[in-house]
């Protein structure tokens, strides 16, 4: 009987033994499961402009969201679209929609440089009092080169098209002020 009783303490400690050192172990082997979700959205910016402007017989309505991508501290890129009405009244009517494509470069954190391509559907109508209505269906290429000052997700700056033609009346001027807000 005295064997039985200390080899019971003896089979104790030894089960105890293997089942720490096999939990030390086990925690070693474990590794971290790679996250399944993607970073994409957290470098992803949401912004873009949003216009209202009406008076008696004028009525002009701008939508143009925007989204980029930040691939790093130092450049991003992302996709446009537009959507505006003109009217005034008995004289003149614009609808223009398209997209663009943008690029950002800030050599230093409060300069932000861009270029960007936009690609507009112009559909308008122009009418004169004793002759017919003239009406225009087009597409305007605009080519933007800009730069501006930048403060965290605001940039206020200007660009200039390089291939503005004043006789498509899109806009009415080459050089245009900016100001860019991005969440």
């Amino acid at each position: 009987m005295k064997c039985q009783f200390f080899f019971k303490p003896i089979a104790v400690f030894f089960l105890l033994s293997i089942l720490s050192f096999s939990e030390v172990t086990f925690a070693q082997n474990q590794t971290k499961k790679p996250n399944p979700k993607s970073d994409f959205w957290k470098h992803t910016q949401i912004g873009g402009s949003f216009g209202l402007n009406a008076g008696t017989g004028y009525t002009d309505i701008l939508v143009a969201p925007t989204a980029i991508y930040n691939f790093n501290s130092y450049f991003s890129a992302g996709l446009g679209l537009q959507g505006s009405l003109v009217s005034v009244k008995n004289r003149y009517s614009s609808a223009i929609y398209g997209a663009s494509i943008i690029a950002l470069f800030n050599p230093v954190e409060e300069i932000q440089l861009s270029v960007e391509l936009e690609e507009l559907r112009v559909n308008r109508t122009i009418e004169s009092l004793g002759s017919p209505s003239k009406i225009d269906n087009f597409w305007n290429t605009g080519l933007y080169v800009g730069g501006g000052f930048r403060t965290n997700n605001v940039t206020v700056g200007a660009r200039y098209n390089l291939l503005y033609n004043e006789n498509d009346l899109v806009y009415s001027a080459a050089f245009m002020p900016f100001v860019r807000v991005y969440f």
